[in-house]
Order: C-alpha cells, then sequence, then structure tokens
C-alpha cells in the first residue's frame, strides 16, 4: 500500500516574510512532503505590503526549496487547506501569548472542519522575537546586515523601498 502525500498548509499575512516563518518552512519542508504557504489578507492588520509583494517576498525566500510552493489565499485557512487537498495546517509559535491565541483558533478551526488537524511547531529561540512591528522600529536604525539577522535577503531592500530609508 502506496501511502498518501503528507501536505501541509501554513498560512499567515507574511507582512514581511521574516527568518522565524523561513525556520519554520524550512524544518516543516523536511516532516512533510510537500508544504504550501498561504499568504493572506488579515482584516484585523494594515499590511506594510500589498499582497502581490508579499506574495513574491515569500516566493523567493523559499526558492530553494523543491517541495514548498506559495499560493495567495482569502477567506478561512481551513477552507484553503482543504482546497490544496491537505489535511494539516501547519502554524509557527514564538511565546506563550502566540500559543494562547493560536489555541483558540484552533478550537475554532477545528468546529469548522474536524477534519483539518493543527500542527506547531516552535520557532527557534533565535527567532521568537521578530515581529512585523520589529521590524518597522528596526529598519530605519539598522545597516543591512544587522536587518539580514530579522529576515531573508530579499526582505531587506524591499523593506528599505517601502519604509523609504536608504
Amino acid at each position: 500500500m502506496i501511502a498518501p502525500s503528507r501536505t501541509a498548509v501554513y498560512t499567515g499575512s507574511f507582512d514581511p516574510i521574516t527568518l522565524g516563518h523561513l525556520d519554520v518552512i524550512e524544518r516543516a519542508s523536511r516532516i512533510f512532503d510537500a508544504i504550501v504557504v498561504g499568504v493572506g489578507i488579515n482584516p484585523d492588520k494594515h499590511p506594510l505590503f500589498s499582497l502581490e509583494e508579499r506574495v513574491e517576498l515569500v516566493k523567493s525566500a523559499v526558492a530553494g526549496l523543491g517541495n514548498v510552493r506559495v499560493e495567495r489565499f482569502s477567506g478561512l485557512s481551513v477552507a484553503f487547506v482543504r482546497e490544496q487537498g491537505a489535511h494539516v495546517l501547519l502554524r509557527g509559535v514564538r511565546s506563550l501569548t502566540d500559543i494562547d491565541a493560536e489555541f483558540t483558533m484552533t478550537l475554532a478551526n477545528r468546529k469548522l472542519d474536524p477534519g483539518v488537524e493543527t500542527v506547531f511547531l516552535m520557532a527557534d529561540a533565535a527567532y521568537s522575537h521578530i515581529s512585523s512591528s520589529l521590524l518597522k522600529q528596526v529598519t530605519p536604525l539598522a545597516d543591512d546586515e544587522a536587518l539580514l539577522r530579522f529576515v531573508p535577503q530579499p526582505v531587506v531592500a524591499a523593506l528599505r523601498r517601502k519604509l523609504s530609508v536608504a
């Protein structure tokens, strides 16, 4: 009997993708047969980058991972998981605050679609403090080498352009 493909879907706004996100994606790509990164719209957030820009930044960051693809989505994450033919929703967590919020969302997702399982990967300690808010504060003050401690190379120039910092 041939085992079915194990695909995990990692959804988020990725505004922008950080080394923490990339760490979760790389580690998951070694666990699952395929990873679909779903770049979506969070109505509670005001993104720095457009949806198209975020998709392109994620694509450039994961270009070296052969079993990872990037798609845009709107709507519920569990619906997107099903559209991808998957049964696993991957979530990265950084802190106890993240775990609390993710716990609530996982219970809601289970009610929406009991066939979708949520799998959590803890962020590496080196990246657990990175957030888009931190990036917006640090970018005007940090040089490119410092920013590379937080984001993949393609994101540095994009942050500079978006925040008009040369």
